[in-house]
């Protein structure tokens, strides 16, 4: 944009990234209820919204030997100002959900909202590309999309994949012993807020949000996990929990043992915390016990994350393990 100030696309959101998500609480009360079945389905749902999962899958009736179809969809506002490291960064967060169960992406179709009165069409041209390039790094097609005028700028996209029916990552298949690994670390939503209040550019931050968990999800399979999730704006112990609960189980988390990315606690600790961040933390805290967790350490757990990495209920090779499942107790998380 020659000659002129270059726009600064977090300021024309409320939000920014998976921090924008209507709070969990909030969300499955407007969903519970809704999973009314087909009289006659085309396919069977095996995984569906009972658990929150975080994609759809159906068994493809006739294909040999079993395959399933899974189908994502994810879009926010911008968490940077750069518009290809946007649309880079939405792109590798919808494909993770496929990712996330097992799948691999076949092809997406774009999501984009903007404000075509205000931002020019070459920066929504930038986050389009950002997005078709991690795209084509996971194998993806892009067959098209749909677009609105829009106050606000989103972009995301609809993501169909195929899985192994019978190599699924759930989040209801958790069991007792299993240990827990996380595949990036926590402190993206810090950094991100920290972002929009100053400008400040955190490149280890966009190039942690950019990067498939296609080989994290392809070493859960590996070794034999059935049991995973992706952390995103629900913050580890929000995934977390609805991983226990869906599992029947607890998860124990040695907090010292989470990994964070470099420059996180100095964000936090000069209050760049989203209220993304802090919805979560009150959501997970009537079924949490955090023992003498400090509140420092509390908030970084229940950071909203955007395109964050796997939490997976076995041990990955060269990932922190961070915690273990456990039988049930009397709280679904325990924070050591």
């Amino acid at each position: 944009m020659t000659g002129t100030t270059p726009k600064r696309l977090t300021q024309y959101a409320h939000g920014g990234g998976c921090a924008c998500k209507i709070p969990p609480g909030e969300l499955e009360s407007i969903v519970a209820g809704l999973n009314t079945v087909p009289a006659a389905p085309n396919a069977e749902l095996i995984v569906g919204l009972d658990t929150g999962d975080d994609a759809a899958v159906v068994r493809l009736p006739g294909s040999r030997g079993g395959l399933a179809a899974v189908a994502t969809a994810d879009f926010f506002t911008p968490v940077v100002d750069d518009p290809y490291d946007w649309g880079r960064i939405a792109a590798a967060n919808a494909l993770s959900d496929v990712y996330a169960v097992g799948g691999r992406p076949l092809v997406a179709v774009n999501l984009l909202a903007w404000p075509r009165e205000v931002l020019p069409f070459e920066l929504a041209r930038e986050v389009l590309r950002g997005g078709l390039d991690v795209a084509a790094e996971a194998g993806c097609h892009v067959g098209g999309g749909h677009s609105v005028d829009d106050p606000e700028p989103k972009y995301g996209m609809a993501v169909t994949g195929v899985a192994d029916p019978a190599a699924l990552l759930r989040n209801d298949t958790g069991k007792p012993g299993v240990p827990l690994t996380l595949t990036k670390p926590l402190g993206i939503g810090v950094l991100n807020n920290r972002h929009k209040a100053t400008g400040e550019v955190f490149p280890h931050a966009v190039a942690a949000m950019a990067a498939l968990n296609r080989d994290a999800s392809a070493a859960a399979l590996g070794a034999g996990a059935v049991c995973a999730t992706d952390v995103t704006g629900f913050g580890l112990l929000g995934h977390l929990y609805k991983l226990a609960r869906a599992s029947g189980v607890t998860a124990v988390v040695d907090a010292a043992a989470v990994p964070y990315l470099d420059g996180a606690r100095a964000a936090l600790r000069a209050g760049y915390v989203s209220g993304g961040t802090r919805r979560n933390l009150d959501w997970v805290a009537p079924h949490t016990d955090f023992g003498g967790t400090p509140e420092e350490d509390r908030l970084l757990l229940a950071d909203a994350q955007t395109s964050g990495g796997l939490l997976v209920a076995g041990e990955i090779p060269g990932d922190p393990v961070i915690g273990e499942l456990v039988p049930a107790g009397e709280h679904p998380l325990v924070i050591r």
